[in-house]
Parts: structure tokens; C-alpha cells; sequence
């Protein structure tokens, strides 16, 4: 007698439905699953075909994998609430999730890419290198799934930047909002000084300031690898959007305004100019190219200035503790505040630079998917800011960590980065991070001749036609 027994299963993909199901963390899959059996048995003279559906004892086909994940987020507090919330997943499905962390992960995720050796997932800040690779056919696209139910918690203007010639490769797990200013209103209150309304008020601003004896801003650019310049980059991008707005940001984007224009030269130098006041910019590294960005964020506590421009996730950055939003005189506690980067004119719209991160997955494997599939659920979300901000001292800490998921539980968030979801949400005007749509060797270079230029190694007119020499 000859039996040939032919099982049809499709436990995988409902176990990542599973996986991903549920209000607050992931739940574990099911120890069953309801199988068709059908059994043929062939007899001398007879074939019988027998088919009957029945529950089958399953193992998690997650059990005991591993899934690496390499990022720029490498603070403890990022990284290790990161990792956090990947290990909420990954002990619900007995499995590993490592994630590291690196400053110099733009450099090293091209080396292991290149070797052939790239992480399950990489966590890419720059849409122009996520388009790199997935031309280069280094990774995998989205699950029809997968897209259509990130699509449906995404902004659309954001969700876009990963699809790569009408293919989907990912999803923002990370958003930032970048247009702000970092400062203290009881030190403004107490010297007499007025929140800007427009760019030239900021900039006699910063002169009030020095020739009152204070120091107006911190500034750094370093990033510990190649990714040090950024912040000088953020810069340009937010005075191009108020100068010359949206539709040149984007003609300049897409290499129809070289970075050599007139227009893109001026804002170089009227930023360092700025920068270079006597007396007013601090440094805590001792130039503004040795400082990592992150470094001012206690000398802005300690007054040795009074203005720093980062993004929401410089709030990561300040010592534990300091206290976030209106100033609470009565207990003699001076808050933490941002004010919006003005435009030129107090009646311009207030355009918006954003940024964020997009997962990507180098390697085809059912495991992999499934981790990208819970970074892509509201379970990640507030699972990761719920470890950021415990990390950062929970109760009325900030955590540094915005998500743009739709579905994420806002109230996690303190009332200063519930306003900064809402200008997200809610902006007339917003751009994503121009350095970081740009193809990556303009963007690299664009990162290393803003650090000379800031050094004073070469003028504005040099830097940006070294720029310009490195479009494809």
C-alpha cells in the first residue's frame, strides 16, 4: 500500500496576526491551529481520497529565531528603549531581537551592505539611501499586507518617501520635528527678552543678547562618524523653506536648484555669520565641529546660553530631572520650552521641517517580516515610549521619541510632545529632511563640506560646487 499525506498549513502568517493583535503588548500565537488533512491511499483495484479538517498542535515557527537590528539611535536612552520594546515581542514569541546602535551608522551600514553582511533590519534615517538600496537590489519589499495597513496609520506626505519606483520597502517607526528652539522663559522673563516673531528679530535677538553679556546660542555638529555636519544642514533646509519656500525646498531636493544658486550660497554664510558673532555661540566640545549635538543640552540648563535649535529628540539629551513646559515660579522650578524657528515675515506661514526613521529588511526570512510587521503596530509605539520615558525618569519627563502612528496612545506622551504630534499633524507647510531625501553621496558630501565650511576650511562658494560635483 502506497500513502502520500499532504498538509496544508498557513500558521505563519496567522501567528503574525496574532503576534501583532492587542492593546498593549503583543500577544503570544496560538498553541493550535485548524488545519486541512487530506490523506490518499491507493489499494490494489481502489483509490480512496479522504479530506477532513481537524486542530493540529503547532510550534511557534518563531520560537528560537533570531532577528539583528542596526540603527543610528545609540544613546542609552534610545537605544535601550528601543531594545526594550523589541524584547516585548521577542519574549512573547520565544525568540531574540538584538539591536545595536552606532553614531557612525551611515558609514557602516554601506560596509556591510557592500560585504554583503547587512543586518536583518537596518533603521535608515535618509529615504535617498533607502532608494539606493532597494535599486540596488539589496532589499525586500513590504508584504501587500504589511503596506496597506502601515499606509493606513502613516501621513501620507511621509509614508511615500519609501516607495522606491512604485514598490513599497518600508514605513516611519520615528518622527521628528525639527523646527524648534530650545529655551528657558524664566531666564527671557527675568533679562527682558521676547520670543522672535520673525528672522531678523531673532537675529537682533542674539545681538541683545551678547551685548547684554549672555551668550545666545549652543550649537554642535559632530556625530561621532560620518553623519557629523548634520545639524548645519537642518539649518539650511529651514531658511530655505521660510526664504524661498516649499516648491524651490523641493526643486532643490530633486537637484533642479543646485546648492552653487545664488539664493542656497547666501544662506550658508548668513548661517555662519550668525554662528560666528563674537561672543555668541558656546560650544561645550570646545568648537562647534568637536561638540556632539547632543552635548549642549546641559549647558542650556546651566545658562551658558539661552538658545539652542534641535529637533524634539534633543529632549533625550538633558540631565535627569530637568523639568519640561511652563515654568512652575510658585516651586521655584524654571521649565524647559521650545519656540517655533520663525519665518522671515510674521505673516508667512510656519513651514516645517520633520524627519524620521525607516525599517528595511535585508534578508527574506518569515521571522524577519514579522519583526518588521510589529515595529509597524501601535504595540511598538507606545511600548517604546513608554521604556524611553521611564528611562528619562518617567512621571513628567519628555522622552525624545515622537511616533507618527496614527493608532499610538497620545496621552503616553508629556504635554509639551503632545504639541509637537500636533504641529506634526496639523502643519499647513511641513518637509521632510532635504539632506536625507538626496541621493547618498550628495548627501554625504553635503555633511563633510558643511563641517569645513563651519571650520572656516573653505568658503560657502567651494562647498556647495563640491556639493554639486557629486550629483549622479
Amino acid at each position: 500500500m502506497k500513502l502520500t499525506k499532504l498538509v496544508a498549513m498557513l500558521a505563519a502568517l496567522m501567528m503574525l496576526a496574532s503576534a501583532c493583535a492587542g492593546d498593549s503588548e503583543p500577544a503570544a500565537p496560538p498553541e493550535t491551529v485548524v488545519v486541512t488533512e487530506t490523506v490518499t491511499v491507493t489499494v490494489p483495484g481502489e483509490t480512496v481520497t479522504v479530506t477532513e479538517t481537524v486542530p493540529v498542535e503547532m510550534d511557534n515557527p518563531l520560537a528560537g529565531t533570531t532577528v539583528t537590528v542596526f540603527g543610528p539611535e545609540s544613546s542609552d536612552t534610545e537605544a535601550g528603549a528601543f531594545q526594550a520594546a523589541l524584547d516585548l515581542f521577542a519574549a512573547a514569541n520565544g525568540m531574540t531581537i538584538s539591536y545595536t546602535g552606532a553614531r557612525d551608522f551611515s558609514d557602516q551600514i554601506n560596509v556591510q551592505v557592500a560585504g554583503g553582511n547587512p543586518p536583518d533590519i537596518g533603521i535608515l534615517p535618509q529615504p535617498g539611501k533607502l532608494a539606493d538600496f532597494a535599486r540596488s537590489g539589496d532589499l525586500i519589499a513590504l508584504p501587500d499586507d504589511l503596506a496597506a495597513s502601515s499606509e493606513a496609520t502613516t501621513p501620507a506626505d511621509t509614508y511615500v518617501l519609501a516607495n522606491v519606483d512604485g514598490v513599497q520597502y518600508s514605513f516611519p517607526t520615528k518622527a521628528d520635528v525639527k523646527s524648534n528652539v530650545w529655551y528657558k522663559p524664566a531666564v527671557f522673563a527675568d533679562k527682558g527678552y521676547e520670543v522672535p516673531e520673525t528672522w531678523d528679530e531673532l537675529r537682533a535677538l542674539s545681538q541683545q543678547m551678547i551685548d547684554n553679556g549672555d551668550t545666545p546660542w549652543c550649537v554642535g555638529i559632530d556625530s561621532g562618524g560620518g553623519a557629523t555636519g548634520w545639524p548645519f544642514t537642518d539649518w539650511v533646509e529651514d531658511l530655505i523653506l521660510r526664504y524661498h519656500g516649499a516648491d524651490v525646498f523641493d526643486q532643490w531636493v530633486a537637484g533642479d536648484v543646485l546648492f552653487s544658486d545664488d539664493r542656497i550660497v547666501a544662506i550658508f554664510d548668513e548661517i555662519r555669520d550668525l554662528w560666528n558673532l563674537p561672543a555668541g555661540t558656546y560650544a561645550a566640545g570646545g568648537t562647534i565641529a568637536t561638540t556632539l549635538f547632543g552635548d549642549n543640552a546641559p549647558a542650556l540648563v546651566d545658562d551658558n546660553c539661552l538658545m539652542h535649535k534641535q529637533a524634539n529628540f534633543f529632549a533625550s539629551f538633558f540631565p535627569e530631572g530637568t523639568y519640561f513646559g511652563t515654568d512652575r515660579t510658585e516651586e521655584g522650578v524654571a521649565g524647559i520650552d521650545v519656540f517655533f524657528f520663525p519665518p522671515i515675515s510674521a505673516d508667512d506661514a510656519k513651514p516645517l521641517l520633520s524627519g524620521g526613521v525607516f525599517p528595511v529588511q535585508f534578508n527574506d526570512r518569515p521571522e524577519v517580516t514579522a519583526v518588521m510587521a510589529y515595529m509597524a503596530s501601535a504595540d511598538y509605539a507606545n511600548a517604546r515610549q513608554r521604556f524611553q520615558k521611564l528611562a528619562n525618569g518617567g512621571g513628567e519627563a519628555v522622552s525624545g521619541f515622537i511616533s507618527p502612528n496614527a493608532d499610538a496612545d497620545i496621552t503616553l506622551w508629556s504635554p509639551i510632545e503632545q504639541s509637537f504630534i500636533n504641529i506634526l499633524r496639523n502643519s499647513e507647510v511641513v518637509r521632510f529632511d532635504g539632506s536625507d531625501q538626496l541621493p547618498s553621496p550628495v548627501n554625504s558630501e553635503f555633511w563633510r563640506s558643511a563641517t569645513a565650511f563651519v571650520n572656516g576650511d573653505i568658503d560657502a562658494a567651494t562647498a556647495t560646487e563640491n556639493i554639486d560635483a557629486t550629483w549622479p
